[in-house]
C-alpha cells in the first residue's frame, strides 16, 4: 500500500510523529500530503528552540493552536540579557539582528490564535510587557503562562495578569530580574486561584534606571548608586 492510499485520519496521525521540517518535506511530494500538512488539526502544538526557527515556513499558525513554547537555551541568551548601556558594539549588533523576532511572532499569534491555552517563553530577552499584555487581551482562554529568564518582563506584566488573565491558572516568572516582591504579592492578592511561581525573580538585581549606573558592593548584595 502506498502512503497516499491511507485515509485522512491515518495521515494526520502519521504526520503527528514528525518534526516541522519532516512534515514540510513530506508535504512537497504530492498534493494530497500537502493538504494534510495544511490541516489545522495538525498544528495545535508548536515548540521552537531558537528565534531563527520562527522565520521558517515549516509550520502554520491558526485558531487551532492551543500550546506554544519558545525556549532558547544558548550561551547567546547571556548577550541579550545584558543591559543595553553595558553592551559593546558587537553585542548591540548581534541583538539588533533578532531583537524583534519573538515579539513580532507573538503579535502574529495574537491576531491568528485566539484559542491559545498555554504559552512558555524561556531565554526571550527582548519580549516586553506590552507584548504579553496584548497576548492576554487577545487570548482570553489562556490558562498557563510560563516566563523564564525574560529580562524585560516587569511588574507591568503582573498587573496585566490581574486585569486580563481571568482564565489564567498557572503563572511562572522565574529568573525575571525586573519583577518585584510587591508585584508578586499583588497577583497573590488579586488572583488567589492562580498558582504563582517566581523562582529567584524578586531576589535578583534589577536593571538600573536610564542615566544611572549601579554597582554591587564587594561581599554583599547591596546596590550603590554612582
Amino acid at each position: 500500500m502506498h502512503i497516499t492510499q491511507l485515509n485522512r485520519e491515518c495521515l494526520l496521525h502519521l504526520f503527528s510523529f514528525l518534526d516541522k521540517n519532516s512534515r514540510k518535506n513530506l508535504a512537497k511530494t504530492c498534493h494530497k500530503l500537502l493538504e494534510v500538512f495544511q490541516d489545522p488539526l495538525l498544528w495545535s502544538l508548536l515548540n521552537f528552540h531558537s528565534p531563527v526557527e520562527l522565520k521558517k515556513d515549516n509550520f502554520l499558525l491558526g485558531p487551532a493552536l492551543k500550546h506554544l513554547s519558545i525556549c532558547w537555551y544558548s550561551e547567546r541568551v547571556k548577550v541579550c540579557n545584558i543591559e543595553d548601556w553595558m553592551k559593546n558594539s558587537f553585542q548591540k549588533d548581534f541583538c539588533k539582528r533578532h531583537e524583534n523576532t519573538v515579539s513580532d511572532f507573538l503579535l502574529d499569534v495574537c491576531n491568528r490564535c485566539p484559542n491559545l491555552l498555554s504559552l512558555t517563553l524561556s531565554g526571550c530577552g527582548h519580549v516586553t510587557d506590552h507584548c504579553i499584555l496584548q497576548l492576554l487581551k487577545s487570548c482570553p482562554n489562556l490558562k498557563s503562562l510560563k516566563l523564564e529568564n525574560c529580562v524585560q518582563i516587569t511588574d507591568h506584566t503582573l498587573e496585566a495578569v490581574t486585569l486580563h488573565g481571568a482564565s489564567l491558572r498557572t503563572l511562572h516568572v522565574d529568573f525575571c530580574r525586573n519583577v518585584t516582591q510587591a508585584g508578586l504579592e499583588r497577583v497573590r492578592e488579586k488572583c488567589p486561584s492562580v498558582m504563582l511561581r517566581a523562582e529567584r525573580s524578586a531576589n535578583m538585581i534589577p536593571d538600573s534606571k536610564p542615566g544611572k549606573k549601579l554597582m554591587l558592593e564587594k561581599g554583599s548584595r547591596k546596590l550603590v548608586q554612582l
